[in-house]
């Protein structure tokens, strides 16, 4: 019954049943007569064929296909062996979606796949329970008309998903989620939220902390400034008390300075945006920083600043002094007297460049990329020699973020640094004159 299609066996008997009708019509001595009710027959039989395959496809439930002779029995077979071979496959598919649903069951995230005009596909139970969706009910409904936040609907419509989006979950606002979009296939998006609640809990509970042992820390500090510098008055003639009242004034101060970058970087921290109406005027701002390095230098390094015209950006003005300080700063501290240190602020492809260029002492490439962590050192006796803190780094990074850029450094042991970060276009105040 499942012979293969023989194109040899159908033209023998084709032919077979031509002679003999034409065998027939000679005897008969009426051969087109005979010849047009064999074609008429032929036809009839292949229409009674056509027949039982219809009948077969559309309303018969049974999987085998009727019984085919002739010509008819390679199409009747060919057909159940298609069909074979479509449910195999049909099966290995649904093999496959099962366990893929089952890994992203498994996954601690909320999923939730999309087409491309943002309708449901398919979500897993943690996007029902972060979300609030309800499955199979939402099945291609839009997901823009069942999480109604505006700022996901900005989102969701803006097409740019680089960075994730936080926003509190449809279920509770007492959760806060982080959302990410990723494209994929023919326009189609996927999904994925994850609630960060404890995380966001921890870093407020570390920035109080932070915060209020620094403020804490300020008064008595100030108090015991005041009370040394009272008994080194009353010990300027004796060497032997002198000297440790003078390093405790030193270590004083750089506790001091310590606190004041903290409750510093405390408050970029808690600004969650930044008005980025206000102007900056560059010019005026890179004359404070050079006045600020001069007294910090005493003139012991060369010094050099650059300021492009029609550079004016909008942003916090002092956030961005704090992190330009504190890169020149460094700058200062890290170069042996008599070394060059350049300070630029010129356009570049992306927007305008500030950077800062040292003939120091370098940097290792393993410590780059930790660089900007709280209280990371690359030389921890040098830096305290220097009255580095560990933390105007991360100042810079975090001031640096509410200005849509982050801090690049090349640095190479006994060669240098160049410490830089560009200011998007966008946040440009006006088209910028070469000079």
């Amino acid at each position: 019954m499942f012979n293969s299609y023989s194109g040899y066996r159908l033209f023998t008997r084709l032919a077979f049943y031509a002679v003999l009708a034409l065998v027939t019509g000679l005897l008969l001595n009426e051969v087109v007569l005979v010849l047009l009710v064999a074609a008429v027959l032929l036809l009839a039989w292949h229409y009674r064929q056509l027949q039982r395959l219809t009948h077969w496809l559309w309303r018969d439930r049974r999987l085998t296909p009727p019984h085919g002779s002739g010509s008819w029995e390679g199409v009747f077979n060919g057909i159940y062996r298609l069909q074979g071979k479509n449910r195999r496959k049909v099966n290995q598919l649904i093999g496959l979606l099962g366990r893929f649903r089952q890994g992203a069951e498994a996954l601690p995230d909320a999923v939730v796949v999309l087409d491309s005009d943002h309708n449901i596909v398919w979500c897993n139970k943690l996007a029902q329970l972060m979300l609030g969706l309800v499955w199979p009910q939402d099945s291609n409904q839009r997901l823009d008309n069942l999480i109604r936040h505006p700022d996901f609907i900005t989102y969701l419509h803006k097409g740019e998903f680089r960075a994730p989006l936080e926003l509190a979950s449809p279920v509770t606002e007492r959760r806060t989620l982080e959302v990410r979009l990723i494209s994929y296939g023919d326009r189609q998006l996927l999904l994925i939220a994850r609630d960060i609640t404890r995380i966001r809990k921890l870093e407020g509970m570390r920035r109080d902390f932070v915060a209020n042992v620094s403020h804490e820390l300020k008064t008595p500090l100030t108090v015991l400034q005041g009370y040394l510098e009272m008994l080194e008055t009353m010990a300027e003639s004796d060497p032997l008390q002198s000297r440790p009242l003078e390093m405790m004034q030193q270590q004083t101060r750089r506790m001091q300075s310590m606190v004041e970058q903290l409750l510093v970087l405390s408050r970029i921290e808690d600004t969650v945006d930044i008005d980025l109406e206000q102007t900056v005027n560059t010019r005026q701002l890179m004359g404070i920083l050079k006045d600020e390095a001069q007294a910090l230098s005493q003139g012991l390094h060369q010094l050099d600043f650059y300021c492009q015209q029609g550079l004016d950006t909008h942003g916090c003005e002092l956030q961005l002094r704090s992190a330009c300080s504190n890169l020149i700063a460094n700058a200062i501290r890290y170069t042996e007297p008599g070394g060059s240190i350049s300070v630029r602020w010129e356009m570049v492809a992306g927007g305008a460049r500030f950077s800062v260029t040292d003939s120091g002492i370098g940097i290792a490439p393993q410590h780059i990329s930790r660089l900007t962590e709280r209280f990371y050192r690359v030389d921890s006796a040098r830096s305290r020699q220097s009255g580095g803190s560990g933390l105007g780094l991360a100042i810079v990074k975090h001031a640096l973020g509410h200005h849509h850029s982050e801090l690049q450094v090349i640095s190479e042991p006994n060669r240098g640094s160049t410490f830089s970060f560009v200011i998007p276009a966008h946040l440009l105040a006006r088209t910028p004159q070469t000079v």
